[in-house]
């Protein structure tokens, strides 16, 4: 299991196109980019890796009103029960029309063992 499998899940089931890190070929009116930031193993006492903890940014672009969809995919990512770590408007890309809106994510996964 991966953040950024579910997270790929959750762009389907909403019927919004997702890539990872850019997009590629000509993006459509509103679409996300995964952003991987952060990978950690929590220790425990005997120094053996047990949780998985990763951390992806939500790209969300819009070149309409961004807030519905914003809305709807903070309800799926919270039902997914992914933990919603920060928002934020980055602003409007003059260059493109697009709105830019990021949400930072992270989840916890046991590791699977070999």
């Amino acid at each position: 299991m991966s953040l950024l499998s579910d997270l790929n899940v959750i762009a389907k089931k909403l019927k919004i196109p997702a890539e990872t890190a850019v997009f590629s070929g000509t993006p459509p009116d509103e679409y996300l980019v995964f952003t991987p930031l952060f990978d950690s193993f929590e220790l425990h006492a005997d120094n053996t890796p047990g949780i998985d903890v990763q951390e992806v940014r939500v790209s969300l672009f819009s070149k309409g009103n961004y807030l519905k969809t914003k809305s709807r995919l903070i309800r799926a990512l919270l039902g997914a029960d992914i933990t919603i770590t920060a928002r934020k408007y980055i602003g409007h890309e003059d260059n493109t029309g697009y709105h830019h809106y990021a949400i930072d994510t992270a989840k916890e996964y046991e590791m699977e063992e070999i």
